[in-house]
């Protein structure tokens, strides 16, 4: 009788070192997976931001042109630009368009 009840308490072990160890992976894996969106979402915010600040006025685009392009900028009316669509067997030319929420 000992011997089963020490052969139960055993097999009781080693199948709960199992579960907890099986359950510890996947608890790894999830943060693992939660730590890398952070990291691709902290750079893509950080490029966001970085583009806002120095790009976010009109203002100063005029002055980095001035500073940096001289005259090698113009300046082109929004409805002068058009997309350019190659698909397999035609190519188009439609009007840009600009879509508000």
């Amino acid at each position: 009788m000992k011997k089963f009840a020490l052969v139960v308490v055993i097999f009781f072990l080693v199948l709960s070192t199992a579960i907890i160890k099986n359950t510890t992976k996947q608890i790894e894996d999830e943060i693992f997976t939660a730590k890398e969106n952070i990291r691709v979402s902290k750079s893509e915010f950080e490029n966001v931001s970085l583009e806002y600040d120095y790009l976010s006025s009109a203002e100063r685009l005029l002055e980095y042109q001035s500073l940096y392009f001289e005259d090698n900028l113009i300046q082109k009316n929004i409805n002068d630009i058009k997309i350019y669509i190659i698909s397999d067997d035609k190519n188009k030319i439609k009007n840009f368009t600009i879509i508000k929420d």
